[in-house]
C-alpha cells in the first residue's frame, strides 16, 4: 500500500507542477511582456496581472486551510481579486511569481510528507482532505493558466 500512496503523491505533485499536458506556470507567465501585464483587452474582464494575483491570492488561501486549524474564510469575490488592472510597483510581478512558487513548494511539501494523511478530513473542516485541497490547487491552476494563454494570444 505504501508504494501506492507514494505513487499517488508524486503524482499529485506532477499534477501541481503542470506542464504534462501543457505549459508549466513559468512559461506561460514568462511570455508576458512588462507593457502587457496591466492590459485588459477589449472584451475581457481582467489583467495578466490580475489572473496572476488571483491564483497567488487563492493558492495561499487552499494552503492556508490546509495548515491551520484557525482558518479564517475570506469574502467571495472581494478578497480573491486584486482590483487594479496594472501592478502596484515595477517589482510586484516578480514578487509575485517568487510568493506563488514558494507557495506552490510548501504544498508539494505537504504532499509529498509521509507524516501528512492524505486521505484524513480536516477536523476544522466539512470533509475536505489534503488530497482534495491538492487536486483543486491543481485545477484552479491549470484553469487560469488557459485564461493566460489566451489573454497572451490576444494581446499579440
Amino acid at each position: 500500500m505504501d508504494n501506492e500512496v507514494d505513487a499517488l503523491r508524486r503524482q499529485v505533485v506532477a499534477h501541481i507542477r503542470g506542464g504534462m499536458a501543457y505549459e508549466t506556470f513559468e512559461q506561460i507567465i514568462g511570455e508576458f511582456a512588462a507593457n502587457m501585464r496591466g492590459v485588459v483587452p477589449i472584451g475581457e474582464e481582467r489583467s495578466a496581472w490580475q489572473i496572476l494575483g488571483h491564483m497567488h491570492i487563492t493558492l495561499a488561501d487552499i494552503l492556508e486551510f490546509s495548515t491551520n486549524p484557525n482558518y479564517k474564510e475570506m469574502n467571495w469575490p472581494d478578497d480573491y481579486w486584486p482590483l487594479e488592472a496594472e501592478p502596484p510597483a515595477t517589482d510586484s510581478w516578480e514578487n509575485a511569481i517568487d510568493a506563488y512558487l514558494k507557495d506552490r513548494g510548501t504544498l508539494e511539501d505537504l504532499v509529498v510528507d509521509p507524516t501528512c494523511d492524505l486521505f484524513a478530513p480536516f477536523s476544522w473542516g466539512d470533509g475536505q482532505t489534503l488530497l482534495r485541497e491538492a487536486l483543486l490547487a491543481a485545477d484552479h491552476q491549470s484553469y487560469h493558466l488557459g485564461e493566460l494563454v489566451m489573454l497572451r494570444r490576444l494581446l499579440k
